[in-house]
């Protein structure tokens, strides 16, 4: 033992005395280097600083980008509904007041939805029908008319609402991580079958029962005579918009059917710009 520490002293003092003359050449390193140590920069010897799988940088580790998106994602908020939604039930064991549990986070993150055109890679007129109706009963109808928040067809187009966009966002956040489970994409394009009527039927059910307090109140109306010479019937407005689902919705209905066919059976599908 002393022999060893003897011929490791005689070692560091050649190689002071060859550094005395010279200072030492310093070489590059790289993540394979023989010559990194403890203590040695972490950006170039410790190959986990990297990033990706084993320290590699791959075309697989998420960008910047990619990441801002799934962060602006809304796809959260409706997590935190649904859960919203399931305790309360479980709690009260009855609907009634839901819609007044949520109203806050809901009108939040739905008027929200209008910059979901820059965030998701849909189509322009899918995605403005979509979120103006929706803003439309937010504010327009559950909102201003009370009476009406107690009624089934809320929960009904709220329950729709939600799983839709559980499964919508989900989608877009695995593709964009390149990574997209079949049951994902599966649930995408086959839910919609049964939510979206689902949700419509909630929809024109409500505005159907708020239509006698529009007419008894007048609300939102503006009658002759004024000094603008305008008259507007909110009463008859609704039933132009209940009208309005007639040829909007299998437009939306019928664009997701031909997105189905192109995604899980590999149709070739020319549609017009919209």
């Amino acid at each position: 033992m002393g022999r060893l520490t003897e011929a490791a002293a005689a070692g560091s003092g050649a190689r002071a005395a060859g550094w005395a003359g010279s200072p030492p050449t310093l070489l590059p390193l790289s993540p394979t280097s023989p010559r990194c140590a403890p203590g040695a920069v972490a950006h170039a010897c410790n190959p986990s600083t990297l990033g990706g799988r084993g320290g590699r940088i791959t075309s697989e580790t998420p960008s910047l980008l990619k990441i801002q998106k799934i962060s602006r994602a809304p796809w959260r908020a409706w997590l935190v509904l649904a859960i919203t939604m399931v305790r309360f039930y479980m709690e009260k064991g009855t609907h009634r007041g839901l819609y007044k549990s949520i109203q806050k986070t809901l009108k939040f993150f739905q008027t929200f939805a209008l910059l979901e055109v820059r965030i998701v890679p849909t189509s322009v007129l899918v995605t403005g029908v979509q979120v103006s109706s929706r803003i439309f009963m937010v504010w327009l109808i559950t909102h201003s008319i009370k009476p009406i928040q107690n009624e089934e067809s809320v929960v009904l187009f709220l329950v729709a609402w939600t799983v839709t966009e559980i499964t919508r966002y989900s989608f877009y956040t695995f593709s964009l991580l390149d990574h997209l489970p079949y049951f994902i994409k599966w649930a995408r394009y086959n839910f919609f079958i049964i939510l979206y009527p689902v949700g419509v039927a909630g929809e024109l059910l409500t505005i159907y029962a708020a239509l006698p307090y529009v007419k008894k109140t007048g609300m939102f109306s503006i009658r002759l005579p004024n000094k603008y010479n305008v008259s507007f019937d909110y009463y008859y407005f609704l039933l132009i918009t209940m009208a309005s689902y007639i040829p909007l919705f299998p437009q939306l209905y019928f664009h997701m059917l031909r997105q189905r066919r192109k995604v899980l059976h590999g149709e070739v599908i020319v549609e017009k710009d919209d």
